[in-house]
């Protein structure tokens, strides 16, 4: 009776129109704004003249849509998993709203105007590496890495990791070390960002069958390592200071963020309460938004002094 009732549940869902706003919403637009973010400082970092409006709107439209096509994909692949879990199960493919076929299709188009976008008028470098990037989140991460290993989020992170160099690159043409100290603080600041909503969420990934590292390894193994990265992500942000390329106003805005970040990263380790895990979740995401705000202010003020 109960197998009669979900499929027939089932049915009903995949009758369900889908609008426009199921569309935007499989692209991930909160994610997606904070990763033009950070491509946006890498282009302005990269330059110490004002950026062309060209490659401005070029470059952040094709970032945009390719990483959007990769979040679109990610809903496919991952439709079984976000079915199961509570965050996730009211999205549009899992719910039935878009057939898996439409948003491939729906990914497709979204990633060969954005790859023709940055072709034509960007640069064939930034290109190959946004798309490069798509590949990475979509393909590597999204099908292998995540159900693969509890090292996923570290591994994976990379393609996340790699829009202000795109951004660098498409006011450039090349690739420098500047843009690479980015991308590393990036890469350093995800897992203990995303670690610390899997420690919030670990039933759900537990139901899911999924490895990350709370399941595999325990909440109290995950809590330390949210802490020891984000140690590691407070000596990685002194870097851009001790190499040279920002000033004063970055450094000050960077230690009092990472001292922020510390202490939510201890507060989780020793004295939590239920809710600490995804206050750490949603400070991580403040402190690299305004991170690279601090990063953009610093770098004009600079340029206008």
């Amino acid at each position: 009776m109960s197998k009669t009732l979900a499929v027939s549940q089932q049915k009903a869902t995949t009758h369900v129109s889908a609008g426009w706003r199921d569309y935007y919403e499989m692209t991930k637009p909160k994610v997606v704004l904070l990763l033009l973010l950070t491509a946006l400082v890498g282009m302005c970092l990269a330059s110490d003249t004002w950026i062309s409006w060209q490659v401005l709107t070029a470059g952040l439209a094709g970032i945009g849509m390719l990483s959007s096509s990769a979040a679109v994909i990610n809903h496919v692949v991952d439709r079984r998993i976000d079915s199961k879990m509570a965050r996730t199960f009211n999205r549009p493919v899992p719910k039935g709203k878009v057939s898996p076929q439409k948003a491939l299709v729906f990914a497709f188009v979204l990633a060969v105007l954005g790859y023709v976008c940055l072709e034509l008028w960007v640069n064939r470098l930034t290109a190959m590496l946004t798309l490069a990037s798509l590949v990475g989140y979509a393909v590597v991460y999204t099908m292998f890495l995540k159900r693969a290993t509890p090292q996923n989020i570290v591994i994976g992170g990379l393609a996340g990791a790699a829009p202000p160099l795109l951004g660098w690159t498409a006011v450039t043409g090349e690739v420098h070390a500047y843009a690479l100290l980015l991308v590393l603080i990036v890469f350093t600041w995800t897992p203990p960002h995303f670690w610390a909503l899997a420690i919030h969420r670990e039933k759900d990934y537990a139901k899911a069958e999924v490895p990350m590292l709370p399941v595999t390894h325990g909440i109290e193994f995950t809590k330390t390592s949210v802490l020891l990265y984000t140690i590691l992500l407070t000596l990685i942000c002194l870097m851009p200071y001790l190499v040279g390329m920002t000033g004063l106003i970055y450094l000050c805005g960077s230690t009092l963020l990472n001292m922020g970040f510390l202490y939510y990263a201890w507060k989780l380790k020793f004295d939590p309460d239920e809710n600490t895990a995804m206050q750490t979740f949603k400070f991580s995401i403040l402190h690299l938004m305004i991170l690279f705000v601090v990063l953009l202010v610093d770098h004009y003020a600079k340029f206008t002094l």
